[in-house]
């Protein structure tokens, strides 16, 4: 049986560097966008740890006053909205459609886990064009826990019927992949420019520089693999 394909949304289907003019302007620098959201996924993650849930998009206001306050700049609540608003309208990689028509040509199920909430995921997806590939979106508010912790994986398994060992996480960032094999996932690491595999997580089992590659790699698997 074929893996059903689970997409992380944020970096790894769509691109937020559409967000670095923000950044810029409030910054004075493009590549704090890096920064910002680098705090968004690590608080994400401290919450869960501390049992003290948040949605993602609080989280990602909470970081940017955060990053705005250590770095001694003005953000005024326009700019807040400009940036976390934005998230619902961030376009998808340049390969990606091709990449994911091509996987449902194949006939693989897909569906995406995304640390957002409902709703804006469900944005997301209209407004980027994908929605049509995918046959559900989860969030992981269904469970208040962030992605890497197991229980985000687990909710996806047991909402479609199957064991975790029939998924397959597909993301850019090594702590997703690294959670979902964890938690019994098979994963594929997308090494987007500036991302890298954790070395003390096990190695997934497919790599590749964008989603053509790496689709290619799970079409040619799952074909090889079929009985």
């Amino acid at each position: 049986m074929a893996h059903i394909l689970v997409f992380d949304v944020n970096e790894t289907l769509l691109d937020l560097r559409v967000l670095e003019p923000h950044f810029e302007r409030v910054f004075g620098d493009k590549s704090m966008l890096r920064e910002w959201f680098n705090q968004v996924i690590l608080y994400a993650e401290a919450v869960t740890l501390a049992d003290n849930y948040a949605n993602f998009g609080e989280i990602a206001r909470a970081a940017l006053e955060m990053t705005a306050a250590a770095q001694g700049r003005r953000l005024t609540s326009e700019d807040a909205q400009s940036i976390v608003g934005g998230i619902r309208n961030l376009p998808a990689h340049p390969e990606v459609a091709a990449s994911l028509n091509g996987l449902k040509s194949a006939g693989f199920r897909m569906v995406t886990l995304t640390n957002s909430p409902p709703a804006v995921v469900e944005a997301q997806m209209q407004n980027s064009g994908l929605k049509q590939y995918f046959e559900r979106n989860f969030s992981v508010d269904a469970v208040r826990k962030y992605k890497p912790a197991p229980d985000p994986y687990r909710m996806v398994a047991r909402e479609i019927g199957v064991e975790t060992s029939q998924l397959l996480m597909i993301a850019a960032h090594a702590w997703d992949v690294g959670g979902a094999m964890r938690a019994g996932c098979a994963a594929a690491f997308i090494a987007r420019p500036g991302k890298a595999l954790f070395p003390l997580f096990p190695k997934p089992l497919i790599v590749g520089r964008d989603l053509s590659e790496v689709s290619a790699a799970i079409i040619k698997l799952e074909m090889v693999s079929k009985p």
